[in-house]
């Protein structure tokens, strides 16, 4: 599924051809994704002027001039594609998505969005802008694990007395909002710090956090402006909204690599597997303790 670095890529990509622009047709080529669309969503969307394209997490959120905001959601496999008229400096690279997984088309003013899903896990909705921050999907979301947002502080509060593995508290949403399964194994990698070790063990006594908190949250951060930087992880269907593949995974230090070499040169151990909570957990036992 698309991370946080993914989703944000993909709105960079979208946002110089929508924001502006009005969306003259809507094309529907099926009544449902993974949940049914609102009642009358294309006739709402239809004459509606895109005036932002912001995030949350791993949703993308277009503000509209009415007050409304169309909530996106990439599931497992969607992707937005541009056609027609692009920015300057902007090209798409050839697309390789095959036509029948197009789902929904907006025909702006210059441009043309297409949402293409094969497993169909994505979705799409409207919310009240003015009460985005009460709807389900965002009233229980954590911090943005950002530079400015994401701090020591904020996470020792949220692990103080935590007896569950760390890699489960970083990705609880309710924590760390977007934090997904790649770049929680290479922060804590980067940290040295087990995923087996428990939360609370990071927090002081007093309630402030552990140097090796501090640590942490400092590469958290790093490793997702480092993903955005190079345009996200492609490991099975993402791309971004140019068509072009990120590069981040051609520097995972841990993820997908068992059996390899730890990457840190004064360590000498094997990266390794465990599956917690149900996902895949990759880290070196050598040198993350």
């Amino acid at each position: 599924m698309p991370e946080l670095p993914e989703v944000e890529t993909v709105r960079r990509g979208l946002a110089p051809v929508m924001e502006g622009q009005r969306i003259e047709q809507v094309q529907l080529a099926r009544l449902d994704l993974r949940f049914p669309f609102p009642d009358g969503f294309g006739q709402r969307l239809t004459g509606r002027q895109i005036t932002t394209l912001g995030r949350r997490a791993k949703y993308l959120l277009a503000d509209l001039d009415d007050g409304t905001t169309l909530i996106a959601h990439l599931g497992m496999s969607g992707a937005f594609r541009v056609e027609g008229q692009m920015p300057p400096g902007m090209f798409a690279f050839p697309k390789g998505k095959i036509a029948a997984h197009d789902h929904v088309t907006l025909r702006l003013t210059r441009s043309t969005i297409i949402y293409n899903d094969p497993r169909r896990f994505g979705f799409m909705t409207l919310a009240d802008t003015a009460l985005l921050d009460q709807h389900p999907f965002f009233a229980h979301l954590g911090v943005e694990p950002m530079a400015g947002l994401l701090t020591a502080e904020g996470l020792a509060a949220a692990m103080a007395g935590k007896k569950t593995p760390l890699k489960a508290a970083l990705l609880d949403q309710r924590v760390i909002a977007g934090l997904g399964n790649i770049y929680v194994c290479e922060a804590l990698w980067r940290a040295r710090l087990s995923p087996r070790r428990l939360a609370g063990t990071l927090v002081r006594k007093d309630g402030g956090p552990t140097e090796r908190l501090v640590r942490l949250t400092a590469h958290i951060i790093a490793v997702i402006e480092d993903a955005i930087a190079a345009g996200g992880s492609s490991l099975r269907d993402y791309v971004a909204a140019d068509g072009s593949l990120g590069r981040f995974q051609h520097t995972f230090a841990v993820y997908g690599r068992e059996g390899d070499p730890c990457a840190r040169a004064d360590c000498g151990g094997v990266v390794g597997r465990i599956v917690q909570g149900g996902r895949s957990t990759f880290y070196c036992p050598s040198c993350q303790r």
